[in-house]
């Protein structure tokens, strides 16, 4: 009932103007916190989810490492990889153009997007943030005013301050769109440490309707450990014809990284690049059983000194 509430009241433009205020206030309020205050905060609410201070000092599992990399170890790489733009050509040099999902127009502003150019069909996004997804099964039935509400808040968001992922916080905010993918798509996010994929964490089903997801290993062998905030596809389902294909995609692009996740698309018998993700669920993805989070944190090769470092030079981000 309140997830139904919730969707109605998105619907509105003063909805978006209300976000817009917010995440203003939240950026600006956290632009001016300390690398001390900006732990404290992370520290709280990381106590409340998991039952347990974040060990800054000395991170062990998967969900602190991610906290402790994501303030302390930005770098200009991880920044064009955040970039859903500027990523597309990296990709395009690593693994060939063929894996990236058709272009139709990328734009500074909302104002710029000529709409009557458009197919019916395709997505939206945002290059800076996550989540600024839009899928369009029918340009006709388009909310166009609120839709540029949401976008022109979108736009404004620096999104390192909102969750402290700093490799995000150079990135020139575009609106990109996309061809849309007519057809049933797997994920296939593969969980990456050293320079070597490990897991495989896969959605079943649609993303807006009825997910639900798994982890394989690498030889496909389904995995005792999952996401509690995702529902789980607890069979193990039929090896996918293309899955030593994608590891090996995932293996190249890995290369070099202490973790990365790598994103994969499934559609019919076509691959697609999605994303290069460096701090999944930001730190706060429940791992469940709880020592599965200690299995993956100690397959993160991880030089904590580059934090005392930081914190012995300046005070703030």
């Amino acid at each position: 009932m309140l997830g139904n509430i919730k969707k109605f009241i998105k619907q509105y433009p003063f909805f978006w103007r209300l976000q817009q205020r917010r995440y203003d206030r939240i950026c600006e309020q956290h632009s001016r916190m300390s690398y001390a205050e900006i732990e404290a905060h992370i520290g709280r609410r990381y106590e409340a989810m998991f039952g347990r201070k974040l060990n800054w000092d000395n991170p062990q599992t998967y969900n602190e490492k991610i906290h402790v990399s994501k303030l302390y170890m930005p770098s200009p790489l991880k920044t064009r990889l955040a970039d859903k733009y500027l990523v597309r050509e990296w990709i395009r040099e690593k693994i060939g153009g063929e894996y990236l999902i058709p272009l139709l127009g990328v734009y500074d502003s909302f104002d710029e997007i000529d709409f009557d150019s458009l197919p019916d069909r395709f997505v939206i996004k945002c290059n800076h943030d996550s989540g600024s997804y839009t899928f369009c099964r029918d340009k006709s039935k388009l909310n166009k005013k609120l839709l540029k509400q949401r976008y022109d808040t979108f736009m404004r968001r620096n999104y390192a301050w909102m969750n402290f992922e700093m490799h995000y916080r150079d990135i020139k905010p575009k609106i990109i769109i996309e061809k849309y993918i007519d057809t049933d798509i797997n994920e296939y996010k593969f969980y990456c440490f050293d320079g070597k994929p490990h897991y495989c964490f896969v959605t079943f089903g649609k993303r807006d309707v009825d997910l639900s997801i798994s982890f394989y290993d690498m030889d496909w062998k389904l995995q005792p450990f999952t996401r509690p905030d995702h529902k789980t596809h607890s069979q193990s389902a039929p090896r996918p014809a293309f899955y030593d294909k994608m590891r090996d995609i995932a293996t190249v692009l890995c290369e070099g990284f202490g973790h990365v996740r790598v994103d994969l698309y499934l559609a019919d018998e076509e691959i697609y690049n999605g994303e290069m993700t460096f701090a999944t669920a930001n730190g706060f993805g429940k791992i469940s059983p709880d020592e599965y989070d200690y299995r993956l944190g100690g397959l993160w090769p991880f030089d904590n000194t580059i934090r005392r470092k930081i914190l012995a030079q300046s005070s703030h981000p």
